[in-house]
């Protein structure tokens, strides 16, 4: 996937291969969304996209582990087993 974020963006909630909301989009930075977790997912989200190692409030999300953009929210894909990694983070 070659997804281009915007500020447009900012907002949108982002959900895993389930459907379920897991974060929201709070910022967009030189192109990167930054993603602020649901506390109640946010150990199962940071293990999954590598982020165990990082204690921020906002994680970047990185293209690989995108889905799709729709104009409601941004999808993750079901396997994130490639992207997991302190330098993809979510």
């Amino acid at each position: 996937m070659s997804a281009m974020f915007t500020d447009d963006d900012v907002g949108k909630p982002v959900v895993n291969e389930s459907g379920d909301q897991i974060g929201i989009v709070s910022a967009i930075e030189h192109g990167t969304p930054r993603i602020e977790p649901d506390p109640g997912t946010i150990d199962t989200v940071k293990a999954k996209l590598g982020w165990e190692e990082m204690d921020e409030e906002t994680y970047p999300l990185q293209e690989q582990a995108v889905d799709r953009v729709t104009d409601d929210e941004i999808r993750l894909k079901g396997d994130l087993s490639n992207v997991g990694g302190t330098d993809t983070g979510l």
